[in-house]
């Protein structure tokens, strides 16, 4: 098999398929998409209730089980991938997804370091402990596979200003998800990447909320940029007073089954409705090349 030529289109249909943060959000429509078409799920989450009842919930679509799982600590994940590789031989399809915000963005200055180690603790480490102990076991098993990291526009295209700590860290996860895509082709092996942009409309997801699992040595010891995380109806609100309507609220079941569909067609970008974002990339680089500074993303604020 030419490294340069991967397998066509993955079946889902009989893979293993480890999701981390799968509790819940957008993890969990991917869960159920899996699990719609035959795959094994292993839902990987931090909140052992949450993932509990999720598993009781979608069980009924399928094989499905729960792995309490802090995506942060690399001894937590090693003993996730064993759990996998003992009960099921293999893991074909890899959902780094397991995210949080800063709590609370405003100016940058007024972020704590604990804001930053709490953000990329999730989002970047998380998604560097995952490939670092699934993927030496997926090239060993020799079979097709997909690693899907799942980044942001803010950060992934652009950053939001307002939103620096997690713009930085979703950037982060798209340029590894580049060179983990390259490095894999060069392996020989017939595993790819893909990086995840949740698109579509707003997604309700336990992101909002995130600092409920924000351990207690993370904590701001100062006021920080004097902002909380916003919930989600209070993000909607905003959205909706600076556009004038009501912002599109994305299905995440139906969310699940797009991205399922670009995992099985091996797309390498995972997104929807990326026009304007191509557009803005062009202005970013006409920018640079003027030696300017670039548009930034407003996400629609």
């Amino acid at each position: 098999m030419s490294n340069n030529h991967p397998s066509e289109r993955l079946d889902v249909n009989g893979s293993v398929a480890v999701v981390t943060g799968g509790a819940s959000g957008i993890g969990k429509g991917i869960v159920t998409a899996l699990l719609q078409r035959g795959a094994t799920v292993v839902v990987a989450d931090i909140e052992a209730d949450t993932t509990e009842a999720a598993v009781a919930e979608l069980s009924p679509l399928g094989s499905v089980s729960g792995w309490p799982t802090d995506v942060t600590d690399e001894h937590s994940v090693a003993a996730l991938a064993d759990h996998v590789y003992e009960a099921h031989g293999a893991c074909h399809l890899l959902f780094n997804n397991a995210g949080v915000t800063s709590g609370g963005g405003g100016k940058p200055w007024e972020q704590e370091p604990n804001d930053w180690r709490w953000c990329f603790g999730v989002n970047v480490f998380g998604v560097a402990i995952g490939v670092c102990e699934f993927v030496p076991r997926m090239l060993a098993g020799g079979l097709p596979g997909q690693i899907i990291n799942t980044s942001s526009g803010d950060g992934g295209f652009a950053p939001v200003p307002t939103a620096s700590v997690y713009a930085s860290s979703k950037a982060a996860v798209s340029c590894f998800t580049e060179a983990l895509h390259t490095n894999l082709i060069r392996e020989g092996s017939d595993l790819r990447a893909s990086v995840l942009y949740p698109s579509g409309g707003m997604m309700d997801t336990g992101l909002f909320s995130a600092q409920r699992n924000r351990p207690a040595h993370l904590a701001r010891v100062g006021s920080g940029t004097g902002r909380a995380s916003m919930t989600f109806d209070e993000l909607k609100a905003m959205m909706a007073e600076a556009r004038g309507v009501e912002p599109e609220v994305a299905d995440l079941v139906e969310h699940g089954n797009f991205v399922v569909d670009c995992v099985e067609e091996r797309r390498f970008i995972i997104g929807r409705n990326i026009e304007d974002t191509v557009a803005l990339l062009h202005r970013r680089a006409d920018a640079i090349g003027r030696y300017e500074v670039p548009d930034h993303h407003d996400m629609g604020l």
